[in-house]
């Protein structure tokens, strides 16, 4: 498996897949379109694909300086932001989103960032499992305005993430 990042051909791709893997565990077809639209995003964040062979089999957004929604806050300058993390259905619990999220914090390190952050769902076990098991700690928090609820969590990126 190869950990690299999108190139614009794949954009379609790793989008549905990434929406897929969504797919029950969000609540409206609207963000399941901003998932897939991985181009949308591309110009502002980092967008990593996990190849095997010739097929994505997953792919994860990262915000190193900008955000995906550009009227986001800005992210402090120490900070990086995992978004959209997904794996093809047929392909989880192989350790395509370790490899992915290992990636990530590998180049936010080499970007300078020491802090990792990104939100999950209660819902989502696996994910919520591979983070703890990856050293990442809760932190507060975020309520949407509709009770939607997204659970913080954050690592101090360190030697052993570069």
């Amino acid at each position: 498996m190869e950990i690299r990042e999108a190139t614009p051909d794949e954009y379609d791709v790793a989008g549905m897949i990434t929406a897929t893997a969504y797919r029950g565990f969000v609540r409206d077809d609207a963000y399941l379109e901003r998932i897939a639209d991985v181009a949308g995003r591309a110009m502002r964040t980092v967008i990593l694909v996990a190849v095997e062979g010739t097929q994505i089999v997953g792919s994860l957004t990262l915000e190193l300086d900008r955000r995906v929604n550009p009227d986001d806050e800005p992210l402090e300058a120490h900070r990086a932001h995992i978004r959209m993390l997904g794996v093809a259905p047929n392909a989880q619990g192989r350790g395509i989103g370790t490899a992915l999220v290992a990636e990530a914090e590998r180049r936010a390190s080499r970007t300078g960032k020491t802090e990792m952050t990104l939100h999950t769902t209660e819902p989502m076990t696996a994910a919520r499992a591979m983070y703890d098991a990856l050293g990442y700690e809760r932190t507060s928090d975020e309520s949407l305005p509709d009770g939607f609820v997204l659970l913080g969590y954050r690592k101090v990126l360190g030697v052993d993430s570069v």
